[in-house]
């Protein structure tokens, strides 16, 4: 059995769309859904209450780590898919995650290949980051040669990836995670309110002796828009880009030396 755990902030539309692909999708073994929402203020309440899958209504924004370690208390999966609102789930794309991992033993997490809207591949697996590597992505500097060769190899741009392969982590947007090693390792680090949970479980993850792989043979589509992208000036005060640096600081501290 597989537990589909989607956290969700203000996307209701965007839930809606995910929901409805998920059914058409027919996906060909037992699934459950939960459904945790952060407290969002656009009536996606309202639409929750109609569904008749598992739903946790929060009073407040507890983070993104936080409100899927609530889904995963609950789940009674073999492995959990953690979903983002803004993933469109393809047919088969799902089975052939669930196939991988179930001949995989040494594999606890595997993550699909991603799509942007024109079909073009989104860099979704990437190496370990350096303290500086958040900086570069996030301004100017990155388009500088002497920093561009940092972003290539975080990025992974040497690598195809239309290929399976072993990875240091994968984006959070979709991931398969055995709930056997979940158990074994602990759930994510609710230290990190949004972003680098990711990156953490994944190291954890490796640390315990499991592999993290990259699965293109399965693919869905991410109308990704980073919420810390910088576009101007002024949105290095914006609050969601100190809460993508706080984060950061945090995982750097915890794994300093490591």
């Amino acid at each position: 059995m597989l537990s589909i755990i989607i956290v969700n902030y203000n996307q209701k539309n965007l839930l809606k769309q995910c929901l409805r692909n998920i059914d058409e999708a027919h996906i060909g073994i037992d699934y459950e859904i939960i459904i945790v929402d952060n407290n969002s203020t656009d009536s996606s309440k309202e639409f929750l209450l109609q569904l008749k899958c598992k739903v946790i209504l929060n009073n407040e924004n507890i983070g993104y780590a936080a409100a899927n370690n609530q889904g995963i208390k609950l789940a009674k999966g073999k492995y959990i898919l953690t979903l983002n609102p803004d993933v469109i789930v393809l047919p088969e794309s799902i089975e052939k995650l669930f196939g991988f991992l179930e001949n995989s033993p040494d594999v606890a997490m595997a993550g699909p290949q991603l799509l942007n809207p024109d079909k073009s591949i989104q860099y979704s697996c990437c190496r370990f980051p350096e303290v500086y590597t958040p900086a570069i992505r996030r301004t100017f500097l990155g388009k500088l040669p002497l920093f561009k060769k940092e972003l290539n190899r975080y990025l992974m741009l040497d690598f195809d990836h239309k290929k399976t392969k072993e990875v240091d982590w994968l984006i959070g947007a979709v991931l398969m995670v055995r709930k056997s090693a979940l158990d074994s390792i602990g759930l994510l680090d609710e230290r990190f309110f949004l972003y680098f949970e990711d990156v953490d479980l994944a190291r954890r993850i490796q640390k315990a002796g499991y592999k993290v792989m990259y699965y293109p043979e399965s693919k869905m589509y991410h109308f990704h828009q980073r919420l810390s992208d910088v576009q101007s000036g002024a949105s290095l005060f914006s609050k969601i880009t100190w809460i993508h640096i706080t984060s950061a600081l945090k995982y750097f501290i915890k794994w300093r030396g490591k």
